[in-house]
């Protein structure tokens, strides 16, 4: 066998190295039915129970459409007991109308 090198270092005859394959990740397919968020801006109140409620909604962008309902469920629920507790609460009492300042 003669294995004679080239001027390049290489022997002659001897087959270059394999190129690495190049890992192509599959384009994703557009799936009009698929959860995606809604990017809605949800505004502060000030109002630690309705801000967290607020922020629950944010659950229904990774879930499917049918998925929604019982999350806005939830949260409505959830607004409408913080709102009742707001009547519940003590507050000043309302001003009373004696018979004999009344206008006539």
């Amino acid at each position: 066998m003669n294995e004679s090198v080239s001027e390049a270092g290489t022997p002659q005859g001897a087959m270059p190295e394999p190129e690495v394959p190049v890992e192509v990740e599959p384009e994703l397919e557009y799936d009009p039915a698929a959860p995606a968020p809604l990017d809605v801006d949800r505004t502060p109140t000030g109002n630690a129970e309705v801000d967290a409620q607020l922020d629950r909604l944010g659950d229904a962008d990774h879930l499917a459409t049918d998925g929604h309902v019982e999350v806005y469920e939830d949260v409505h629920r959830e607004l409408r007991d913080a709102l009742t507790a707001l009547d519940a609460r003590p507050g000043p009492p309302a001003p009373t109308r004696h018979p004999t300042t009344a206008p006539q």
